[in-house]
């Protein structure tokens, strides 16, 4: 991205030579010099607004002694085409005073109750762009910290998803969300075409990964386009009950997606935030029934049974508010589903498994998901869901409505297993167990680092296969995983990962001698 280096404050301060230079420090956050801000009584994170050509916007400031002379400002090119500036041109400046909104940020921090208008005011300010990275990060923190009550955690999802836009259907619409933290969750691609092909509605918004080797918008944009507008996702969805598409290409619940880029290096997920970002996702799209899938295990977003379940009463309690069905799934989230981690790999196996080849914990998982929905939907009755789900994958009826939705997205619906396999990276390497037993403990983390840093998944075709999974008996020898990539230092790069995370662990009958070689010792 270049930032445009366009002189500023013509009435002050002589014009001065236009510099471009190619580095990019954020769409919206400008660059003075020490000497100008000083002047103007600005310092580094005070905000200015600047009018062009096109209009005038609000931005963050950095100061640099070096990096603008004097009399100039550093604008970047998404404010350069928004107020539709050339290198070179003249912009006039002005302080503007922090919004009101940083005042209710600070009542959170101090532990105050935020009303419905305080809480509007910080999203809208969100969505504008009018809060500096300090600021959204001071709001997240205060909401781990502080908390929220119901009342507002209502205000806030209604906030986030009035603050983008919103598809309507005139059917009754069903839809699935998970809370993540499990490689290999490629349930989606099964659940929409099963439940499509039953009749339901079910528009699919999804998102890419995040901390996971591949989101469900990586693994279905391997067969078809992900990113649509609201105009042709509503044109698929008539046309064929269902959608998978990138949620992200239109603008819903921006304010989510801001405050998701913040959470993301504070590693850190406030329930009041994990509740308004799924639920303002699903506003967005005017979902009348939804079914979130919770799983549990050491190292997902929620432990045991307990948490899982006061969670699922905040979501039921939350769907209730917003007028919404709400039903949630507790399901075994302690290592990955299926064996297949990476979007190519995980394409692959979503597709066998349409075609009834794929593996049980796969299959079990997304017939349980969907059959909650076709029980919703009246298509199966009370605790026949599951089963009606199964008859129709076995059917492949599923499969096929998986190709109408494919094409109808503008992929090839006669996309072929060895298609998908021609994406796969070329580079891979085995993993071998060191000695006989049993698979006791895979690691979801080491499994999904390792993944990543095999390429995935911006490389699709980068991944991790599991041949073995817990509970297995092992043989020395035997292959436990194997890591694909397409470039050959990133393989390395994995290889030396799993060698120091050690994320499949293998262990006897025996696990540990108290004390150690008692006999021996005493001869």
């Amino acid at each position: 991205m270049l930032t445009i280096l366009i002189s500023a404050y013509a009435e002050k301060i002589d014009m001065l030579i236009v510099k471009t230079f190619d580095v990019d420090f954020g769409g919206e956050e400008i660059v003075l010099n020490n000497v100008d801000a000083k002047e103007l009584g600005l310092r580094t994170q005070d905000r200015i607004k600047i009018t062009g050509r096109k209009g005038s916007t609000i931005a963050i400031i950095n100061t640099t002694n070096t990096f603008v002379r004097p009399g100039q400002i550093g604008i970047f090119k998404r404010i350069m085409n928004e107020l539709g500036l050339k290198d070179g041109n003249k912009v006039s400046i002005s302080p503007v005073e922090k919004p009101e909104s940083v005042e209710y940020i600070r009542k959170k921090l101090d532990g105050t109750k935020l009303t419905k208008e305080e809480i509007y005011s910080i999203i809208n300010d969100t969505t504008k762009k009018n809060l500096s990275l300090i600021d959204l990060s001071a709001f997240v923190s205060a909401l781990y910290v502080r908390g929220m009550d119901m009342d507002e955690v209502e205000h806030l999802t209604k906030a986030m998803a009035e603050s983008g836009e919103i598809i309507s259907f005139s059917e009754t619409t069903y839809d699935k969300h998970s809370l993540g933290g499990v490689p290999g969750d490629k349930t989606s691609l099964l659940v929409v075409p099963i439940v499509a092909s039953a009749g339901l509605m079910i528009p699919k918004t999804s998102s890419r990964a995040i901390t996971d080797p591949a989101g469900t918008a990586d693994r279905m944009e391997v067969f078809a386009p992900v990113s649509h507008s609201i105009k042709d996702i509503v044109k698929i969805v008539k046309k064929t009950n269902g959608c998978i598409v990138w949620g992200g290409a239109v603008d819903l619940a921006p304010a989510d997606d801001a405050l998701i880029q913040v959470e993301y290096p504070l590693s850190i997920d406030p329930r009041p935030l994990l509740l308004a970002s799924v639920m303002s996702k699903k506003r967005a799209v005017t979902s009348n029934f939804v079914v979130i899938d919770i799983p549990i295990g050491k190292e997902t977003k929620v432990p045991n049974y307990d948490s899982a379940r006061r969670l699922a009463r905040e979501f039921i309690d939350l769907g209730e508010r917003l007028g919404m069905t709400v039903e949630c799934a507790i399901t075994y989230g302690a290592q990955p589903v299926g064996n297949a981690m990476g979007p190519a790999l995980e394409a692959l196996e979503a597709l066998r498994t349409l075609k009834g080849k794929g593996p049980n914990s796969l299959i079990e998982k997304a017939t349980s998901i969907a059959g909650i929905l076709l029980e919703a939907g009246k298509v199966a009755g009370r605790d026949e869901g599951t089963d009606v789900a199964k008859k129709i994958l076995k059917s492949g009826k599923a499969l096929k409505k998986f190709r109408e939705i494919i094409k109808a997205q503008g992929g090839n619906p006669n996309i072929k297993e060895k298609d998908i396999e021609k994406l796969i990276g070329e580079f891979q390497a085995d993993i071998k167990a060191s000695r006989d037993g049993y698979i006791t403990r895979i690691s979801n983390h080491a499994i999904a680092k390792i993944a990543k840093t095999a390429g995935a998944p911006h490389d699709k075709g980068a991944g991790i296969i599991l041949h073995l999974k817990g509970g297995n008996p092992v043989k020395k020898g035997d292959t436990i995983f194997t890591i694909y990539a397409e470039k050959e230092y990133k393989l390395k790069n994995a290889l030396a990962l799993s060698r120091k995370y050690e994320p499949v662990k293998v262990e006897g009958m025996l696990l540990e001698e108290i004390p150690e070689h008692p006999f021996i010792e005493r001869q």
